[in-house]
């Protein structure tokens, strides 16, 4: 755990590009240690402003409480608070607590919480969420705003109140209204990640609203061209931006598009085709056919 409070560790993860690695499986889909402490100081050594273990990325979904304690200690120890660990918590909120307790205890700097499993809720019903779950940590947490865990500027603006640890937003709702009353009410009381899939997409307009990071899933398989692109973002290099999209991003959307949950597995494939296989996606998700393996083969043959 590094020393800083839930607000240093929150304003560090806003001056960078965050990594947000994935969990290394071995072929017939258990978890595998070893690889995955070789992934997380390979994911290190290339100066990501933070790393956020276990997050959709790293298919929190499908890993138990224990596989997700495991990932957590493992990525902890390896990265020896040279940067801050974020770890994640979500599913019901009795769960949530425990998870976020166990990351605590464990030496994380912080939380990602994630939306609660299955069930509809009213924006009070989160709100309790939210606080409840802040209420049993010490460590910072940044709320996911996404899926049916959205929530609205006056909501957020009274848990900022209520709870001093809710440091960040994570958004991966896309509402670009939303998120400027957000910034017009609360300002730098937050730090602001951008959380859409293949996050580069919306990075140089999300930009102008205060978010000032986001997570790349590209960066786990090709570090340099993902630090490249978000160096061009943050200098508001339009043409460079711009040409990345066209013949990179857009092209590598496309195929991530053609599969629900592919957003994953796009990500486990790049990762094989630059040499660092870190196992299939497990159920219910599904790896990319050999048609698509080819066509991100050559997306990525001249940027390896």
């Amino acid at each position: 755990m590094t020393a800083n409070s839930p607000a240093e560790m929150a304003s560090a993860l806003g001056k960078g590009l965050l990594s947000f690695p994935v969990t290394t499986f071995r072929a017939d889909g258990s978890f595998d240690p070893k690889g995955y402490r070789d992934n997380i100081a390979w994911a290190c050594s290339h100066g990501p402003a933070g790393l956020f273990v276990a997050g959709g990325t790293g298919e929190f979904f499908s890993l138990t409480p224990g596989e997700v304690a495991e990932v957590v200690r493992i990525a902890v120890a390896e990265v020896g608070g040279r940067l801050p660990l974020i770890a994640p918590c979500g599913y019901g909120t009795e769960m949530a607590k425990v998870l976020a307790r166990n990351a605590e205890n464990a030496g994380a700097d912080g939380l990602l919480l994630m939306p609660p499993y299955l069930t509809e809720f009213e924006r009070e019903g989160i709100a309790a969420h939210v606080e409840a779950v802040c209420s049993a940590t010490t460590l910072g947490v940044i709320f996911y705003n996404r899926a049916s865990a959205t929530i609205d500027d006056v909501t957020l603006e009274r848990l900022c109140e209520r709870c001093p640890n809710l440091v960040g937003i994570k958004d991966g709702a896309g509402d670009i209204e939303m998120m400027t009353r957000i910034y017009a009410r609360i300002g730098a009381r937050l730090t602001y990640l951008g959380g859409l899939p293949t996050a580069e997409t919306f990075a140089l307009p999300y930009l102008e609203l205060g978010v000032n990071t986001y997570s790349s899933a590209i960066y786990n398989f090709l570090p340099k061209f993902a630090l490249d692109f978000y160096a061009a973002v943050r200098r508001r290099d339009h043409a460079t931006v711009y040409a990345a999209l066209r013949n990179f991003v857009l092209p590598y959307v496309a195929i991530r598009r053609r599969r629900k949950g592919y957003a994953v597995s796009i990500v486990k494939a790049g990762m094989r085709l630059v040499g660092r296989d870190c196992g299939p996606v497990r159920p219910p998700l599904t790896d990319l056919t050999p048609q698509e393996m080819e066509e991100l083969a050559a997306l990525v043959a001249d940027r390896h």
